[in-house]
């Protein structure tokens, strides 16, 4: 079986999963709804304020939702015991790891989806003109966030305390992301609107070198 195959079976399994309960999507979403929205009553923000705090405001609340989210990738399969069988599938470990990744991108994607209008009517702050480079920068931030998750998701499997574990994992990784992720939002929000290309540059970066990265130790992560 070719490592792609494989992982398509495995993004279809967890994408199936999902869509029975829609218990992690829905709990996920509703979590960054009331997020933004407490934010918006607690500071009640102006038009520039909301600018100059929005990209800040928009990248914590993913990155605690990815927390929330990417945690049970792998903790499901131990409780479930079907990490034995993923184990003696036919398949690569890379493969196992891409299609929860890619899973994992497709929930978070449809969060975003939600929050992005969500935070828009909120703070006043229209995304129509910039919804192309916005969501080139949300893609790039939100895979790397993923592909990092997914990877301590396995690493914290095993550990008693894994809820609290992934995310003082997660955190200090994830700090040159979201200095470009932010960056990078907060020039779309400026009148007028720019995409720095060194936060692009930075975002690639990341995510090529933590691709890379769970590619070559990918068979150590599934190991008992």
């Amino acid at each position: 079986m070719t490592t792609a195959r494989a992982a398509a079976i495995v993004f279809g399994r967890e994408v199936r999963a999902e869509m029975r309960t829609r218990e992690l999507l829905q709990t996920t979403i509703v979590f960054v709804i009331i997020v933004v929205t407490l934010f918006n009553f607690a500071f009640e923000p102006d038009v520039a304020e909301a600018r100059r705090i929005g990209p800040g405001l928009i990248w914590i609340t993913l990155l605690f939702a990815g927390s929330l989210m990417l945690n049970p990738s792998f903790a499901k399969e131990q409780n479930n015991d079907t990490i034995y069988a993923l184990r003696m599938a036919p398949a690569t470990s890379f493969a196992i790891v891409l299609g929860k990744t890619l899973a994992n991108l497709l929930f978070l994607s449809i969060t975003e989806i939600i929050l992005v209008p969500v935070f828009s009517v909120l703070y006043n702050v229209p995304v129509l003109p910039v919804l192309g480079r916005l969501a080139l920068v949300l893609l790039l931030g939100t895979f790397g966030l993923v592909v990092v998750g997914t990877v301590f998701s396995a690493l914290a499997t095993q550990a008693r305390l894994r809820e609290l574990l992934l995310p003082l994992l997660l955190l200090p990784v994830m700090i040159p992301l979201l200095s470009a992720a932010v960056e990078a939002t907060a020039g779309l929000f400026e009148k007028p609107a720019a995409l720095d290309r060194t936060w692009l540059s930075m975002l690639i970066a990341f995510d090529v070198v933590f691709f890379t990265a769970s590619w070559l130790l990918c068979d150590y992560l599934l190991e008992e």
